[in-house]
């Protein structure tokens, strides 16, 4: 297998018969024979094509922005410019890495209505023209720090249904946005359309229509006051995974007809979209080590029972792993979101399973993953998997307490 641990590298492609599980075994047994047996992720890059692949089935028709705050690996982000796709870039951090790896400008949406002056002049300066904003102090910081805006107003949408709602912080509620539109003609911006986002972790599918008319709303008021607005970002909240809630396509299929009804081909507008968890959320599998265990003793079990065979419930197990919320779990803990772990190797058909937690590295008590599931009585040095690992975790972990960010492998599956 030809694989590599280093962001700069030509696509490491797996070597004929070798799955990506393999890949992850090798893993295991190569840090096994150290005492480190640090935390790693495995990375499948053919995983991030074959999303892409899946959202140009479902979206013929709209163009994805990569959100790279949901995942800044080098790597991905050199992946989906082989790709073609767009950016949606959030800061002048992100902004340099996309512009370093060759993408041209006109690629980039500076999608952060609430925007630093000196960031604002780097886009400036770097020809980044599309940027959203939500406010009339945004308008006028633009017009001051930017030659060739093109702005792009981003209105609040109903996302009482999501699992973390951005429109209590982002967002122009419609009765703003005549006024809105107005002093943007004032300051002689240039309103080049409408952004929304219906949440991250979106469970009503019916959210994207109501926005999508909404918007069309807003381009009327546009139109009237003299602005060619030729652009509609539709945003994030897209699975990363199928799991649970909604399937993509079943999103899809709402946004289809709410696109034929609203903004129908014939429109002459272009169609954007900001997919983050879409694309690297089950390409990214991350592997704890377990690095300390307690037993805890059922206090009311019987004591005639000594003798008798062990149950589950008599003990519950605490495992402590060298990962935790202040690292990889951050993104899951804030969208309340539990990700279970699987087995590395598969337990015996007889084998207890007792009901356990799962805890993080750090000093903190905060940090706990898992506050319940079924584990078998595991040892210190044995390691737990847990998949759909990409989205939000690389890119908002930190080394708190000194623990360091885990190690990424990167392969390319065959197949894609």
């Amino acid at each position: 297998m030809n694989s590599a641990s280093s962001p700069e590298f030509e696509f490491p492609f797996l070597e004929e018969g070798f799955s990506f599980r393999d890949t992850v075994e090798q893993k295991i047994n190569e840090s096994s024979r150290t005492d480190d047996r640090d935390a790693f992720y495995v990375c499948d890059l053919g995983d991030v094509l074959k999303k892409h692949l899946r959202w140009m089935r479902a979206l013929p028709h709209v163009t994805p922005f990569y959100a790279v705050k949901c995942n800044d690996s080098r790597a991905v982000i050199k992946t989906l410019v082989s790709l073609g796709t767009g950016f949606d870039s959030a800061s002048k951090t992100e902004l340099e890495l996309v512009l370093s790896l060759g993408v041209d400008p006109s690629r980039i949406i500076y999608a952060n209505p609430c925007k630093q002056i000196s960031h604002i002049k780097y886009a400036s300066a770097h020809g980044v023209q599309m940027m959203t904003f939500d406010s009339e102090a945004e308008l006028m910081k633009v017009a001051r720090c930017h030659d060739n805006a093109k702005l792009v107003l981003r209105i609040a949408t109903d996302d009482s249904k999501a699992v973390c709602r951005l429109s209590v912080k982002f967002g122009a509620p419609l009765k703003s946005c005549r006024g809105l539109l107005e002093r943007a003609k004032e300051l002689g911006l240039n309103v080049i359309g409408v952004s929304f986002h219906v949440g991250t972790g979106c469970t009503d599918p019916m959210a994207y229509m109501q926005a999508i008319a909404d918007a069309r709303c807003v381009f009327h008021m546009g139109d009237e006051l003299g602005f060619n607005m030729d652009l509609l970002d539709i945003g994030g909240g897209f699975p990363g995974s199928d799991d649970a809630g909604p399937k993509f396509e079943e999103i899809t299929d709402v946004i289809h007809s709410a696109l034929d009804k609203y903004f129908p081909a014939d429109s002459g507008v272009k169609v954007i979209g900001e997919p983050g968890s879409f694309y690297v959320a089950s390409a990214f599998t991350l592997v704890v080590n377990i690095i300390a265990k307690k037993v805890i003793m059922d206090s009311t079990s019987d004591e005639e029972d000594e003798g008798a065979k062990e149950k589950p419930t008599d003990k519950t197990m605490m495992y402590y792993v060298n990962d935790g919320l202040y690292g990889s779990f951050l993104g899951s803990a804030l969208d309340f979101i539990t990700n279970l772990p699987t087995l590395y190797k598969k337990p015996k058909p007889d084998e207890i399973m007792y009901p356990c937690s799962i805890w993080g590295p750090t000093c903190d008590a905060l940090d706990r993953i898992v506050e319940q599931c079924n584990l078998p009585d595991m040892q210190v040095g044995d390691w737990l998997v847990f998949e759909n690992m990409g989205a939000y975790t690389v890119a908002a972990s930190s080394t708190f307490n000194g623990f360091q960010r885990p190690g990424i492998h990167y392969v390319m599956s065959r197949p894609a």
